[in-house]
């Protein structure tokens, strides 16, 4: 997935003065809401934030009436009460299922190690059994709080960063006990479920999500907030055609939605729509200017190549911010676009000043840590990535650490870079198993470090849903690591299309050019590359030198 889509969303913060850019800011593109805990079974909260995403989900709208219908007619509130108790699930401390849940990886790595092709699936889905499992036990345990909540208005992303988001659904799930009415609160816990899946790399909390959410449709059928949420849980899994329609959906019912105006703006960059993106993005600044709306506004311009402005407009949006939320989130944003160029120190300023509002925001642990292996610091890099998966499995850790540990090339670094591959499969497997679409998650991976043959079926089947610049990159290098470079050129050259700046596209654009014969080409892109962002990948960087001093050689 795209580097920074499907961001939970802080609340509003103030206005910023306008100067004929976006009047607002915020997370960009992963649609999700705040969130701790679970739905259909009482499971509990874990770990910290991420970019990671997903994808099939929200059923179409034929199928949300036909659940709203069924469920509104059950009636009695004894029976909703007892219903209620089934669905809400108590809230944990995090701890305990974080732990759980990352055992539970681990063990399909070790799966994955001794049955490599066959049995990775299997394992995957029995593991998502046992992450839910686990879920259920722990939060059962803290069953029993009965903490009143008002549900006027959703929880704020920014609790993610105080701890109190855990709180805050623990309290919300108490309240749903009492309340199995509130609609509200239903379309609230459903966006938290979607939070906590996206920031702890939990895929089990999306099908409680979606439960959520149908049970606050199937009390109004027509309330925007959980259409809104649906949207958000679709774009999370992927699903960026239903998210689209989902949102649009919302927004007929209240077009002032903020949820549905985002998730919008993340559905259609996500489908590769950059200009209708645009154009979406500036409808939601004149409806809702705020930190979401904001952050969405920029990458759509960086995406265009438009550093500049969208270095500005996150700048005016980190002042504007005032929770730790929206300044962890702002700020690590400012750190990766200053990473995407090369600019080191920039990017670990940043990074600090978000690690300074949430010492645990997980894409500002990892940005910093990139940034630091890019700069030479490849120690504390390595020591700071083995914290995070350690705690948090996921794809990009996992395989930004498996690198550096072959770059290192110390005894034993080897086994150790194949033990964080094979955690990638297993996380993807699990993600699968959970209505989540990972096919440019295991094209992306799998392409340098896993089966080719995979990674170029996944990389076909994700362009056949969405053409962006990112599924354009993916294609084009597993054609490439599977020997089909002429086939591969033309999307290497749709990914750079946009002017978006990425050392990694320049790069496999550059290594195809060099294979398919045009050796001008590849020495500029090479050459770019290397200029924009020298250590963009530990080992990209060392093959990318490595193959524009044989260009240069043979000139």
């Amino acid at each position: 997935m795209s580097p920074r889509t499907i961001d939970g969303e802080p609340e509003p913060t103030r206005p910023v003065p306008d100067s004929g850019e976006p009047k607002s800011g915020g997370p960009v593109a992963e649609p999700g809401q705040p969130v701790p805990d679970t739905v259909p079974e009482p499971q509990e909260a874990s770990g910290t934030d991420t970019t990671a995403a997903a994808e099939p989900a929200a059923a179409p709208e034929t199928e949300t009436e036909t659940d709203a219908n069924a469920d509104s007619d059950t009636g009695a509130e004894a029976g909703a009460a007892a219903d209620a108790e089934a669905e809400v699930g108590g809230a944990g401390n995090g701890d305990g299922d974080g732990d759980e849940r990352v055992a539970a990886v681990r063990r399909a790595g070790a799966a994955g190690r001794r049955w490599r092709a066959a049995q990775l699936t299997a394992c995957a889905a029995m593991l998502a059994v046992a992450l839910t499992a686990g879920a259920i036990a722990l939060g059962a345990a803290r069953d029993g709080q009965n903490v009143p909540v008002s549900t006027a208005a959703a929880v704020s992303p920014g609790l993610l960063a105080s701890g109190d988001l855990d709180s805050s659904i623990t309290a919300l799930q108490a309240h749903l006990r009492a309340q199995p009415r509130d609609f509200g609160g239903w379309a609230t816990l459903g966006l938290a479920y979607v939070e906590q899946a996206r920031t702890k790399g939990d895929p089990s909390r999306y099908p409680q999500a979606e439960q959520a959410l149908k049970r606050s449709l199937s009390l109004r059928s027509d309330n925007d907030q959980a259409l809104a949420g649906r949207a958000a849980l679709a774009a999370a899994r992927h699903d960026f055609a239903n998210a689209l329609a989902l949102a649009d959906r919302a927004l007929k019912q209240n077009p002032y939605s903020e949820r549905a105006l985002c998730s919008r703006i993340d559905a259609l960059v996500e489908l590769g729509r950059y200009d209708d993106a645009e154009e979406a993005a500036k409808t939601a600044d004149e409806r809702q200017p705020g930190v979401p709306v904001f952050t969405r506004y920029a990458y759509v311009h960086e995406l265009r190549g438009d550093v500049t402005t969208a270095r500005q407009v996150l700048e005016r949006a980190l002042a504007a911010s005032t929770s730790p939320g929206d300044i962890a989130y702002v700020a690590a944003q400012l750190g990766q676009l200053a990473w995407n160029q090369g600019d080191y120190t920039t990017a670990l300023t940043h990074y600090a000043r978000a690690l300074a509002a949430d010492e645990n925001y997980l894409p500002a642990l990892e940005g910093r840590a990139r940034a630091q292996a890019a700069s030479g610091q490849k120690a504390a890099a390595i020591k700071g990535l083995e914290l995070i998966v350690a705690r948090y499995p996921l794809p990009g850790p996992l395989v930004e650490l498996g690198e550096l540990y072959e770059a290192r090339g110390g005894e034993g670094d080897a086994a150790k870079a194949e033990n964080q591959y094979l955690l990638v499969d297993a996380w993807t497997a699990i993600a699968r198993a959970n209505g989540v679409n990972a096919d440019l998650d295991t094209a992306l991976a799998a392409a340098d470090h896993g089966d080719r043959a995979t990674a170029l079926r996944a990389a076909r089947d994700d362009w056949s849903r969405r053409h962006t610049v990112h599924t354009a990159d993916a294609l084009a290098w597993a054609l490439h690591v599977n020997g089909k470079d002429a086939e591969a050129l033309p999307y290497a050259r749709q990914a750079t299309a946009t002017g978006y700046r990425n050392a990694s596209f320049l790069y496999h654009r550059g290594v195809i050019e060099k294979a398919t014969g045009h050796p001008a080409d590849a020495r500029t892109h090479l050459a770019a590359a290397l200029k924009l962002n020298p250590g963009f990948s530990a080992l990209g960087a060392r093959e990318a030198r490595t193959a524009l001093k044989t260009l240069e050689a043979s000139k």
